[in-house]
């Protein structure tokens, strides 16, 4: 059960490091195009799988709540930036950025939990924060501008899990109702985009078609291997093994784009690596004192 739990992940992980190849394949699909096909082929494969194991009665009568829409309505916003934001910027190319992005976001979440939640830092959590803010700083000056990429995809998703700590429903009826409500203006932007010309599907080729309709398949895909593996593995176990999608992102950008990573780059990352290394050590060492609890849901960005 446990190694079945490990490899659940490991796909799930694995599958979001190597994002960045997928959507470079459709590198002339426009980044507007790319996230509308996203959010229309997932919501088709929920919910048809929703249909097929005859939960959408379940679905609709959760998702009739006021207070449940308005939550997945903000879920929705959130992850739709985050979308947008990261296969804009992976085929622009700053993979490097979008992986810092990811780097920040767990340190980012533990700083929501305190502001929002009432959380309370361990002191060795505010050094592992101010070593996050001091890497993203240094690299402000190296860069002449702030790493908003990696700002934005960090905010995004970390607000995104902090209004999914509110969420009543489980990731696969809350995927679905997060994409149907985008559903509508995604499929009225394709629609426009067609009819001015300029659509990629089925004006673009056969592979172009199937890795757009393909798109639905690698945000489902791993989300359920990640919900199949948070039943089976301890967090302590998750916790090391989140790093692996940004860690293959950084990667491909450095080694297989050859994107520029500069000495200044190097450094500042560096720093927010460190915060990192002091914040998982920190929270491993917690984690050994305490009884087992239940592990949260997650989801990629």
């Amino acid at each position: 059960m446990k190694n079945n739990g490990i490899l659940y992940a490991l796909g799930a992980y694995f599958t979001w490091g190597l994002f960045p190849i997928y959507w470079k394949w459709l590198q002339a699909v426009p980044a507007p195009q790319l996230l509308s096909h996203r959010i229309l082929w997932s919501f088709t494969l929920l919910i048809s799988f929703i249909f097929l194991t005859r939960n959408q009665k379940e679905l609709f009568r959760l998702a009739a709540n006021r207070k449940t829409l308005a939550i997945y309505a903000a879920a929705a916003l959130l992850i739709g930036v985050n979308w947008l934001v990261y296969v804009w910027a992976v085929n622009e190319e700053y993979i490097i950025e979008t992986s810092l992005g990811y780097f920040i976001n767990p340190l980012l979440s533990v700083l929501l939990g305190m502001v929002f939640l009432k959380e309370r830092l361990r002191p060795l959590q505010w050094l592992a924060v101010a070593f996050a803010l001091a890497g993203v700083g240094y690299l402000t000056l190296s860069y002449g501008r702030l790493p908003w990429i990696a700002l934005t995809l960090a905010f995004s998703f970390g607000f995104y899990g902090l209004v999914k700590k509110l969420a009543p429903l489980s990731s696969l009826y809350g995927l679905t109702l997060e994409t149907g409500l985008l559903l509508l203006p995604a499929a009225l932007y394709l629609l426009i985009q067609d009819r001015l010309g300029s659509g990629a599907f089925t004006h673009s080729g056969f592979t172009v078609d199937a890795l757009l309709v393909g798109a639905g398949l690698v945000t489902t895909i791993p989300l359920l291997m990640f919900a199949s593996a948070a039943r089976r593995i301890p967090l302590s176990m998750v916790g090391i093994m989140q790093y692996i999608a940004p860690t293959l992102q950084f990667l491909l950008g450095v080694w297989v784009y050859k994107e520029p990573f500069s000495p200044q780059q190097a450094i500042g990352f560096g720093i927010v690596w460190a915060g990192l290394i002091l914040f998982w050590l920190e929270s491993f060492m917690a984690r050994r004192s305490l009884p087992v609890e239940p592990l949260p849901e997650m989801g990629e960005g």
